[in-house]
């Protein structure tokens, strides 16, 4: 059976929008009718976002969030022993998302139709992501099912509040930038003109600094337009440059290089890597599988091109600890623990103290950036509300000069 949308109208003309379950699209209208509905369409729903996946779309996945809350409930019906069908059908229902149920019950259908639930979940590719996936087919395999989906619970929640930690932390400077920009432009655009017109006026020549407000006001006011074009076109270009891999690379290892950011950005994507390669070599995932899947996870390019060079060396019969040490890109203590539990035969525990220490270091970083983040951006905005201010009081400190 399949999960197929449909809209159908009532006698009295009313439209109706639901999911059923059918064997074919004949099948879904006949129950349709059964009901005194008249069939306009019937969508399969696997199908629909197949062809959803290969148009543009501003949102093609599930949202993290999502994804952690599906998680965590799979995980805890599976515990209770309720038949994979059963448990699938009773997230769905609980979920109030259209499309997101709309996915679990096309993945339901998949595992009624005697697929695995890997399988299912891999007509959906944008909603699951392939380490989702083979965490999932791992955990079949080993058929210990219910144990994975508890640890791709903690596995996604945990990395939901990571994310949700650092866009909170961003909330309030970027509400200040805005702000600032707005009051800013809002006083050269209108506040000072007029107090500058009594100057212009004048025979006397201004201060270089009145001189050069008033010359942004009016800029400001004449080619706002244009500047906000240009401004907007400068940021595509920027994005565009940087979907071009060569650029993206080379922006990817000026990062690495500076002297915060690159410890941010190591610190983010190794914390993401050890992560991920914990929870699938913990799953029973073969270990150069589990590294190529952990390399995708990684945005930074020259990281993930060192972890494929590592594989290479693994595959080969090295250490997974002295193949990622070879690109001097990651930390020390993440390659000390990495060593430490391949000597011990216990690389899944040190791989997860790795990621918590990186993520724990990733915080610590955030946090000390914030604090000298939010008074230095008061401060630059003082600086610039003072330059204003100076610029409208030193004609008038030379008040007289001006009248003679």
């Amino acid at each position: 059976m399949g999960a197929f949308e449909y809209v159908a109208m009532d006698e009295s003309g009313k439209q109706s929008k639901g999911l059923l379950e059918g064997d074919t699209p004949k099948h879904v209208r006949q129950l349709l009718r059964d009901r005194n509905l008249f069939p306009v369409s019937v969508t399969e729903v696997a199908q629909k976002e197949a062809r959803r996946q290969r148009s543009f779309s501003l949102r093609k996945g599930m949202s993290s969030a999502e994804l952690a809350l599906i998680t965590r409930q799979l995980a805890s019906l599976s515990q209770s022993g309720l038949p994979l069908e059963e448990a699938l059908l009773a997230v769905a229902q609980q979920n109030d998302q259209p499309r997101t149920k709309s996915i679990l019950l096309g993945v339901r259908s998949k595992v009624m139709e005697g697929h695995a639930l890997a399988d299912g979940l891999s007509e959906f590719p944008q909603a699951f992501p392939e380490l989702y996936r083979a965490t999932v087919a791992a955990g079949e395999q080993s058929g210990h099912l219910d144990v994975v989906l508890e640890r791709l619970a903690d596995y996604t929640e945990a990395r939901q509040e990571l994310r949700q930690r650092i866009t909170n932390a961003l909330v309030y400077p970027i509400a200040l930038v805005v702000m600032a920009v707005g009051i800013i432009s809002f006083m050269l655009a209108t506040v000072v003109p007029k107090i500058v017109t009594v100057f212009e006026n004048t025979a006397a020549e201004l201060p270089p600094l009145t001189s050069g407000l008033i010359a942004t006001s009016d800029f400001l006011r004449d080619h706002w337009g244009l500047l906000i074009i240009g401004l907007g076109l400068a940021a595509y270009g920027a994005w565009w440059v940087l979907q071009q891999e060569t650029p993206r690379r080379r922006f990817h290892a000026v990062l690495l290089r500076l002297p915060i950011i690159g410890r941010l950005t190591r610190g983010v994507n190794t914390a993401r890597f050890t992560r991920t390669l914990s929870i699938l070599a913990g799953s029973g995932v073969p270990i150069l599988e589990a590294l190529k899947i952990s390399a995708e996870v990684v945005e930074n390019l020259p990281m993930r091109d060192a972890i494929i060079e590592a594989t290479l060396r693994v595959r080969e019969g090295a250490s997974i600890s002295k193949s990622l040490a070879a690109s001097k890109l990651f930390p020390p203590m993440m390659i000390h623990l990495v060593s430490s539990g391949e000597a011990g035969g216990r690389l899944e525990e040190m791989l997860t103290r790795a990621a918590t220490g990186q993520e724990r270091e990733v915080d610590g970083l955030i946090a000390a950036l914030l604090g000298i983040l939010q008074p230095l951006l008061i401060v630059i905005m003082g600086a610039i509300v003072l330059t204003i201010v100076l610029a409208i009081l030193l004609p008038i400190f030379e008040i007289n000069n001006l009248i003679r």
